[in-house]
């Protein structure tokens, strides 16, 4: 796809997901590479019977299965029984699962009857609150961190999915409830589809109701396809007449406000999501630091940067992080939280994370496993991560403090920007040394390696640092 498509829509998505708007639609495509089938592999075997070919019947899928009950006497086993042998209740989630549970999505909905949403996001740490019947609707689980709406059911209740041309008729009077929420989620919230054909009677009947109430004013939508790509055996007229199909398909999600974005490989999905991922965490900074003692510089003077530094990085749009480091985070965020209070936009948790760390934990290696685990799911929100000082008092003496080490070893597994502030000396500076080879030889562009460089001039006064520090995190927050 075209570069600045991608990076238009990459822009426009992280602004949703900041916005608390933004929502997924899966189809079975996102499933098919943990080896789950789709559609026309789910139904291949009771096509067969049937002396058809499900390839061929690709976009009659609802009618073949209502073929295979009718022919069978209206008896569905044959249906329920290939969903359990198809769907594995014990599979685990794809990456592509794994980063869109990671990701500040809240809502959900699928066509798919397997769980590796669900298991996604419990692995993400997360409360899920799914519903597959319509009853479920009527109840919230206590704390939920993001909701599954399975509009189609769930492959553990067989009986129950919707899947042939009956189930669809009665679609509005079994489950209306769900043509309702989905009908309001795709008003107010912007949707990304992955995996999913359009091929579906119930949101084609649902997209057109928002089309013909809101007209040119609906919301904004995305959806990924892969691009048609030429096979072998295939004549020249066949891929030339699926290309066409697909350039008519595209056009027509037009209609409904659903931009595509084509892919010439599955993989490029992974890296889009990757994408989003890292742009959404560019605008969250952790801060690392700890200091009994600052060098050749005054505690007053360190006092007045690091309060000022609270202050500019809010400014920035920048949501702060911290652990509360010793020396260092009292400073940092009454400066912070004065400048939240003073431009009085959004609320503190909008724009402050702040954990103290649990300490009086007597078993030390209890402690130190605890404290590790602390450490990553601060630092997992973040997107860079900026070190200054790194000293701590031990048994009477200034040592070199350990835990920023350790915060900076978590900060590079998790694939944070990681920006030692080489002047504030210490571990700060050990780490200046280990980074300044990597950003040299990454794909950063020239202008945020000139910047890295300067963190690492002398200064005489911290507050000289200041300007530096702004400008690698506003080149950063734009990348």
């Amino acid at each position: 796809m075209p570069i600045n498509e991608l990076d238009a829509f990459v822009r426009e998505y992280v602004k949703e997901l900041h916005n608390e708007t933004a929502a997924i639609f899966a189809g079975a495509g996102l499933s098919v590479g943990k080896g789950f089938v789709d559609w026309v592999g789910l139904l291949q075997p009771l096509a067969a019977e049937l002396g058809l070919d499900a390839a061929r019947e690709s976009d009659h899928l609802v009618a073949l299965a209502q073929h295979h009950v009718n022919d069978n006497g209206m008896n569905r086993a044959g249906l329920h029984k290939r969903l359990l042998e198809e769907f594995p209740t014990d599979a685990e989630p794809t990456v592509n699962h794994q980063l869109l549970a990671r990701l500040p999505v809240a809502v959900y909905w699928t066509t798919n009857y397997d769980r590796l949403i669900e298991r996604a996001l419990e692995g993400a740490g997360k409360i899920v609150d799914s519903k597959h019947r319509v009853d479920q609707l009527a109840f919230t689980k206590p704390r939920r961190d993001a909701v599954v709406f399975k509009m189609h059911g769930d492959v553990e209740h067989p009986a129950q999915v919707v899947l042939t041309k009956d189930d669809y008729e009665r679609y509005p009077i079994d489950r209306g409830a769900f043509i309702n929420g989905l009908t309001g989620d795709l008003v107010s919230k912007t949707f990304l589809f992955l995996g999913f054909s359009f091929k579906d009677p119930n949101l084609d009947y649902i997209l057109a109701r928002i089309r013909l109430t809101f007209q040119a004013n609906g919301r904004q939508h995305y959806c990924v396809f892969r691009r048609v790509q030429e096979q072998a055996g295939q004549s020249q007229a066949e891929y030339e007449y699926l290309q066409i199909k697909q350039r008519l398909a595209i056009n027509d999600l037009k209609r409904f406000n659903i931009k595509t974005l084509l892919v010439d490989s599955y993989d490029e999905i992974t890296e889009l999501l990757r994408r989003i991922e890292r742009t959404y965490r560019r605008k969250t900074l952790f801060i690392s630091g700890s200091a009994e003692e600052f060098g050749a510089w005054q505690k007053a003077d360190v006092s007045e940067f690091l309060n000022d530094l609270g202050k500019i990085v809010i400014q920035r749009g920048f949501r702060l992080v911290s652990g509360f480091g010793w020396g260092i985070s009292n400073d940092l965020l009454s400066g912070a939280i004065e400048q939240i209070y003073g431009q009085r936009v959004g609320h503190i948790q909008d724009h402050l994370i702040v954990r103290p760390f649990p300490r009086y934990i007597a078993d030390v290696g209890a402690r130190d496993a605890l404290w590790h685990e602390f450490r990553k799911d601060l630092i997992s929100q973040a997107g860079i991560a900026l070190f200054m000082f790194g000293n701590k008092l031990s048994d009477g003496k200034t040592v070199l403090a350990d835990g920023v080490r350790k915060e900076y070893a978590i900060a590079r597994e998790l694939d944070l920007v990681t920006v030692p502030v080489a002047p504030t000396g210490y571990v700060a500076e050990e780490l200046w040394q280990l980074d300044e080879p990597r950003v040299k030889s990454s794909a950063m562009s020239e202008e945020i390696k000139q910047s890295f460089a300067r963190l690492q001039v002398p200064a005489a006064k911290p507050q000289e640092l200041l300007s530096r520090i702004s400008e690698v995190l506003d080149l950063l927050g734009k990348e």
